[in-house]
């Protein structure tokens, strides 16, 4: 079943893609495995899936280490705590979650004791919800300097979880304002932010129409988890995960 699930998420990426006059290899799926035991997300590498996205440290890192041998990309999608940060210990290829300066100053003095530089994303909180974490589109521009001149992490690109709706039509709104913000911040500040990071179960098709690079898909895939675990990168937890 989940390799027919990722095969069909695949197929829909690429008809995405098609209709908006990009390369389907532009995209890279991410298969969310928060609530997934090790055996599924072998299945899911068997059938192709090469990168996986976790929300929490403690429940990710002995994945990670299990499959160690496994040459897969982990990502790490959820919120970070401060606390948390010096757990990360290079497990990760790419954090999408940071959500401010301070989280990102955290990460880059670990990163400098460690004597690496980690690939991440900053979050955008582009609808202004109050019930989300990220930056404010406004407080980021002020802060990009800041954040460019960071030793210890390397800045990637953008993400963002727009509001849950049922139509994800409604998401398409947001996908494109995060497109234009980064364009705009681009062109400031001469900085590459090649990645959006935009997308779920829900409507990661409109996020690929609007120019997503990167899509984090977990329901599509391996079915439904807890309504309980809600979403890790969500204040409160009544929504949908991804």
């Amino acid at each position: 079943m989940i390799a027919e699930n990722l095969a069909e998420v695949r197929e829909r990426i690429s008809q995405a893609a098609k209709k908006s006059g990009r390369n389907s290899d532009s995209v890279r799926l991410i298969a969310v495995s928060k609530q997934v035991g090790v055996d599924q997300i072998e299945e899911a590498r068997i059938a192709g899936a090469m990168t996986f996205g976790e929300n929490k440290i403690q429940e990710a890192i002995p994945k990670v280490e299990q499959m160690a041998a496994e040459g897969i990309a982990w990502h790490f999608i959820g919120h970070l705590q401060k606390n948390k940060v010096k757990f990360l210990d290079g497990r990760f290829d790419l954090i999408h979650s940071v959500d401010s300066l301070e989280l990102a100053e955290k990460i880059a003095q670990q990163c400098r004791a460690e004597n690496r530089v980690q690939s991440v994303l900053l979050q955008v909180n582009v609808a202004g919800e109050a019930a989300k974490f990220g930056m404010a589109p406004g407080e980021l521009e002020k802060q990009m300097i800041a954040f460019s001149r960071l030793r210890g992490i390397r800045i990637e690109g953008l993400m963002t979880i727009p509001p849950y709706h049922p139509d994800p039509e409604n998401s398409r709104q947001h996908f494109s304002r995060l497109r234009e913000f980064r364009d705009r911040c681009e062109k400031q500040n001469r900085h590459s932010l090649r990645e959006l990071s935009m997308g779920m179960t829900n409507d990661f098709e409109i996020a690929v129409e609007e120019g997503a690079t990167l899509v984090r898909v977990g329901t599509a895939i391996f079915g439904s988890r807890s309504k309980a675990d809600g979403n890790a990168n969500r204040k409160t937890f009544l929504v949908p995960a991804n």
